[in-house]
């Protein structure tokens, strides 16, 4: 598993990252305080405050560096 810290303070960076990972069958979670909710979840993603930089754990134990390219433009530096 990795984490990474990603930024989806638009509804049209929140629809277009949803798109990007639907690509994988891998498990997405974001992680929002004490919440934990479906990356691949549109809704889910609304309920988060998107104010403020959210962190991505990644269930992938292969093909990382592939997701981290389709994630670039959503990620914190």
């Amino acid at each position: 598993m990795k984490t990474v810290q990603i930024s989806l303070n638009s509804i049209d960076k929140v629809k277009s990252f949803v798109n990007s990972i639907t690509q994988f069958d891998f498990d997405f979670d974001l992680i929002s305080g004490r919440y934990v909710i479906d990356a691949k979840s549109i809704m889910g993603i609304f309920s988060l405050d998107l104010s403020k930089p959210i962190e991505l754990a990644i269930h992938a134990e292969a093909n990382t560096d592939e997701i981290l390219e389709v994630i670039k433009p959503y990620l914190v530096e």
